[in-house]
């Protein structure tokens, strides 16, 4: 008969949740050691403990690395969901920004990450100096990335639709055509603009923006000679060339000085942006407390009014 283990789910605490988590996101030990702030020996004894809690291996060696065992996988979410109600259980009802102690994941693409998200963090430095904003791409969000708490937060004009899923719209931008204007004027008409060499953004793997894919519906027939990945990129090549490109005009506040830009000679659709998340974090006061933030960040856009339902 095997030994009873000493340890049982009473031993369980946020400690060993956290160590399951940061060794699953960081695929090693030593990656855990360093997002923790603890040493190496301080994890692989509190792994060491929670396979015994758990009776399962949790991570094995792959090649020079290691790999989460099925069980470690199914735990995670729950632990997810455990150190989220501890936290909920300490926090109470009177929550203060600068004793919150997290790391808080937002995907958003390229135009979004970059007009709103540095000045969020600086916000949570400044607010809550125990947060880590981590950011990652959103491509075209899914229920899933939500609902297993890959991340808390998406920014994005895509919001999926799901029962289980809110949004928020934040604000509604307009399409601007831009171009070097030490090189060329802005299109006088719609025949000008069709004739034009334009650069646009291509997303990996080969998805168009829906501006493109409206036009393109419409009939609207443009000569694409650069494509690029992302917003931020078209600036360098517009820079001295004939090109024109249709981005979002808050893009003018986002690297393209120098470049002047015209309303489109044809009707485009606007681009609205939302902010969406899990309705288990609707009412969580530190979520709560980040919206609001981010509402603040909106607010102080330049030559931009926020939508009226803005978190």
């Amino acid at each position: 008969m095997e030994p009873m283990s000493k340890f049982d789910h009473l031993d369980l605490d946020g400690h060993l949740l956290q160590v399951l988590l940061a060794v699953l996101d960081s695929g090693s030990v030593t990656g855990a050691a360093q997002r923790l702030g603890v040493t190496q020996s301080a994890v692989s004894h509190l792994l060491d403990k929670l396979r015994t809690i758990t009776g399962d291996p949790l991570f094995v060696k792959s090649g020079r690395g290691i790999a989460p065992t099925a069980r470690a996988e199914a735990l995670a979410a729950e632990a997810r969901d455990l150190l989220r109600q501890l936290a909920n259980f300490a926090r109470g009802a009177d929550f203060d920004p600068a004793r919150w102690q997290a790391t808080v994941t937002v995907a958003a693409n390229d135009f979004q990450r970059d007009l709103l998200l540095p000045t969020l963090a600086s916000r949570l430095r400044a607010q809550a100096p125990g947060v880590v904003l981590r950011v990652i791409p959103s491509t075209i969000p899914s229920l899933e990335m939500l609902r297993d708490d890959a991340c808390q937060l998406v920014i994005s004009p895509r919001p999926p639709d799901g029962a289980d899923i809110v949004q928020k719209r934040l604000f509604e931008d307009a399409y601007r055509v831009f171009h070097d204007p030490t090189v060329r004027a802005a299109p006088r008409d719609l025949a000008e603009y069709l004739a034009a060499e334009h650069a646009t953004v291509v997303y990996e793997p080969r998805r168009a923006l829906d501006l493109d894919a409206h036009l393109a519906e419409q009939g609207v027939s443009r000569r694409f000679t650069v494509m690029v990945p992302s917003f931020g990129a078209l600036p360098a090549f517009l820079r001295g060339t004939r090109l024109l490109a249709t981005a979002p005009g808050l893009m003018a506040h986002q690297g393209y000085a120098g470049l002047a830009s015209s309303m489109p000679p044809l009707p485009c659709p606007s681009l609205p942006m939302y902010a969406i998340w899990h309705v288990r974090y609707q009412q969580d006061a530190a979520h709560r407390w980040l919206r609001a933030e981010l509402a603040s960040v909106v607010r102080a856009l330049p030559g931009l009014r926020p939508a009226a339902d803005a978190p």
